[in-house]
């Protein structure tokens, strides 16, 4: 072998060696789990995925629809018979008995800590008035949410159904809806609940099994755990820390790895963005328009989720109606609603908010009350009335 060729081999040697060491943007975290997604709970941007939209069956992560519907259902304070089809439901349970009335609140406090799938049954049968029929209630929720890789064919997720299966993104935005639920929040991150038991003067005790809950991340506020032997682990953690909430998913995971992964995760981006504001409440700077000059205004503002590198991909565009050549002497008739606020990152709309018009009667006090509330939103004070 010549000195040339040996010296092409070390070559591509090294450049094969280096090319090994650079971060694989698709599993940048060294996640393990076949699926995974990292979402933002408010603007549902999504930091990081893998497989995110692939069909996977998902165990008892199943069973956060199953505690929002029946939150939903404004039942939670009604009494539930146990039938002896819950009672009898194989797996993970809390032990109910059969005949024995409990409230449908203590059954999701079941469901979601202790994983329990005769809660599940329970909770089915009295919302839905059977399994079937809960279970349709599950798909028609699924459908408004856009879950478009999901079907619910049980309230546990249990392997007994072929077509029970969901996908990483899909069940992030099953938690993104849920979590702007106070009483499915409450519930979620709750780590011990107290419920009657019918046998004893003592009370069940059921505590969280999600160990990021229980204490192992001090910034989680909720999630759900799930295990069969076809879908693996399946987990699901909702963190916040200083503004920002985070939904990470994982499943098929091969171990319990998965707990450090979704710290990983949370981790990376709580150390690297920064909720920022993008659009700011009140006055719209730079509108030239008339009659629209000075009138045109935002009620709430908007944050996303940014590294300062990415400030500058931010754009905003304003998009206002034509105004009529009659507004000019008569502002009364200009419409509320004016137009709408565009926000795009990457070139890609994130974010839409109505344009309002405020109209200034011809009256010293509405005159002053308008002052009086841009003065307030210059120095920083917001008006309650």
């Amino acid at each position: 072998m010549g000195f040339k060729i040996r010296r092409l081999i070390i070559i591509i040697s090294i450049i094969a060696i280096a090319v090994s060491l650079l971060p694989n943007r698709t599993n940048a975290f060294a996640i393990q789990s076949y699926s995974a997604i990292l979402m933002d709970q408010k603007t549902g941007r999504v930091f990081y995925e893998r497989n995110a939209h692939e069909k996977r069956r998902i165990a008892s992560i199943t069973k956060i629809m199953t505690a929002i519907i029946a939150i939903e259902s404004n039942k939670l304070s009604e009494l539930v018979t146990v039938s002896e089809r819950a009672v009898y439901t194989e797996g993970s349970s809390v032990f109910l008995k059969i005949g024995e009335k409990i409230s449908l609140e203590d059954l999701v406090y079941g469901l979601m800590l202790r994983s329990g799938n005769d809660a599940a049954v329970a909770i089915a049968e009295h919302v839905g008035g059977s399994i079937e029929g809960f279970v349709y209630l599950m798909n028609e929720k699924a459908k408004q949410i856009g879950m478009k890789n999901t079907n619910f064919a049980n309230p546990h997720g249990l392997d007994d159904h072929e077509n029970h299966y969901s996908s990483a993104y899909d069940m992030a935005l099953l938690t993104k809806y849920a979590m702007n639920n106070e009483k499915f929040q409450e519930i979620s991150r709750t780590k011990v609940h107290h419920a009657p038991n019918p046998d004893s003067k003592w009370q069940r005790k059921w505590t969280n099994k999600h160990r990021l809950v229980t204490g192992m991340y001090k910034y989680t506020t909720g999630g759900k755990t799930g295990y069969t032997k076809r879908a693996k682990r399946t987990l699901v953690t909702t963190a916040s820390k200083n503004g920002m909430d985070l939904i990470a998913v994982t499943l098929n995971s091969p171990s319990s790895g998965d707990w450090n992964e979704h710290i990983s995760l949370f981790d990376y981006v709580f150390n690297h963005y920064e909720l920022t504001e993008v659009l700011q409440e009140g006055p719209i700077k730079g509108i030239k328009h008339s009659p629209y000059k000075n009138r045109a205004y935002l009620e709430t503002p908007y944050h996303f989720p940014l590294t300062e590198k990415e400030m500058a991909k931010i754009e905003v565009n304003y998009r206002l109606m034509k105004p009529k050549k009659e507004w000019k002497k008569h502002p009364e008739k200009v419409p509320k609603i004016i137009g709408r606020a565009e926000v795009y990152f990457e070139n890609r709309k994130v974010h839409t908010k109505p344009i309002y018009y405020y109209y200034e009667e011809k009256n010293e006090k509405t005159f002053l009350q308008w002052t009086k509330y841009l003065f307030n939103l210059i120095i920083g004070v917001k008006n309650n009335d």
